[in-house]
This record gives structure tokens, sequence and C-alpha cells, in this order.
């Protein structure tokens, strides 16, 4: 999914399905795809399970929902994001949705707003069912958005001193032969008359296979170093134009 930081994005959060913990972390995630215009949250809040979310409503200027839960069993909240996300479309405010959820519940309004041209951001757990996943332009977990920091302690001319240090997320998933193999068959629809296929064509038509592809979830931060570890593949990095910008190409070996 190309970038574009224009994109005006209407942010829908299911707050009984995701946590709350790294809101900011989501948000700064968000702000790659585009400019969040509507921030909303829904839940009923007079339950005890959704009052850590309070804390963070105003720091990130969400907009809390109220829905109270008129029956057992019954999610009302998801009622209410699906009627205010239709509303939402039918503006003509916004280019795209970000739902934040790993209800696959949502896998038809999904699959509506991409029908009405919208770009569709999910963003949900690890757990979250593959309808809702491939329902989505593009689908994010939330596990790989977490900052892992650990405090180490040191002591120096008798004095104790202690600070944080970023430490890298385990992976959520493992480089499996029918990851290489969606590679190695993406780079063959791609391939010029030579083999080669640009890196950047490669990750669109990725995700466009696979919406939950992200190389972050196979512990490398950025596509390149994921191929590069695969060592299945060559990768041929060429200059051109007179800032020298670095194309970078890929192909079978």
């Amino acid at each position: 999914m190309e970038i574009s930081k224009d994109l005006k994005l209407a942010v829908l959060i299911d707050a009984d399905n995701v946590p709350y913990a790294n809101v900011k972390e989501m948000f700064e995630e968000i702000a790659k795809y585009g400019t969040p215009t509507f921030k909303r949250i829904y839940a009923d809040w007079t339950k005890p399970t959704v009052s850590g979310w309070k804390n963070v409503l105003l720091e990130n200027a969400i907009t809390p929902i109220q829905q109270y839960s008129y029956s057992t069993g019954k999610n009302a909240s998801d009622s209410a994001l699906i009627i205010d996300a239709m509303d939402i479309l039918y503006t003509g405010k916004v280019d795209g949705f970000c739902i934040v959820s790993s209800d696959s519940d949502f896998t038809r309004l999904a699959t509506r707003l991409r029908e009405a041209g919208m770009k569709v951001i999910g963003i949900g757990e690890k757990k979250t069912l593959t309808p809702f996943i491939t329902a989505c332009d593009k689908f994010i977990y939330i596990e790989i958005l977490k900052k892992n920091e650990i405090e180490i302690t040191t002591e120096n001319s008798n004095k104790k001193s202690s600070k944080k240090v970023k430490q890298e997320n385990t992976p959520l998933s493992k480089i499996d032969p029918k990851i290489i193999k969606l590679f190695a068959d993406s780079i063959t629809d791609l391939e010029d008359e030579n083999g080669w296929a640009f890196l950047g064509d490669l990750g669109n038509l990725m995700l466009k296979k696979k919406p939950d592809f992200d190389s972050r979830n196979y512990g490398f931060p950025k596509l390149l170093s994921l191929i590069k570890s695969i060592n299945k593949f060559e990768v041929d990095e060429r200059e051109s134009g007179k800032n020298n910008i670095k194309h970078i190409y890929v192909k079978r070996k």
C-alpha cells in the first residue's frame, strides 16, 4: 500500500477488542498513511473493563462514543461503529478508514468501504481471524508497534545510574517456505526480460496478495533486510538521476 500523508482517514476504535497500552505508537503508525480527521472510540463506558482507555482519550484527542449494552451477549458498540462508518462515508470528507479491532465482525464493513473506493487499514492483535484481515487493504498487528524497553543499572565511582534501552520485539512469524514462495512468485509476476523486479513494486504486490504482510512481523525493520536474510534472491542497487537516487531491484538466484 502506497504511503500518502495527504489521505484523510477516519479512525474508528473498538475499545472492547484492542488493548489501550500502545495508543501513541498506533497513531504514529497511522500517520504514515494519512491524517486522522475523525478519531472515535466506541464502548459502554459504564463498564469497568474499558476503564483503562479513559486516561489516554484526552492525550490523543479521541472522541468517546457511549453505547449502552441493551442485552447480554450483544455488542452494541459494534453496531454504533458500523453506523458511524457509513455516515462518515456518505459525507465524502475522507479518503479512507482505519478500523482498530481484532473482531472479525467488521469484515463486511471493510468490504463495503472498499467497494465504495475507500482505502481500509485494519489494526488488531495477532489473534484476528483471516476474513477481516483479507477484507482490508493493509492489516497491521499491534504487537509489532510495541516498544519494549528494559532498564539497565550501572555503577560507576560508587554511583548508580540507570537508563532504558530499547529491546527488539520477538518476531510474530517465521520465514517459512510459504512466504519464500510468495516472494518468488511475486518477482516472477513483475520481472523484466532480465528477471529483475523493482523492490517498491514487489512490496505493493506482496501486500495485495497478503494484506497482513509486513517485514516487521518477521523481525526486520525494512523489506530489503528481510529479502537479504532469505539468501535466495539477488539484490541490485542502481543509482540514477542527478542526486544519485538509489533504486533497488531483486531477482531469483
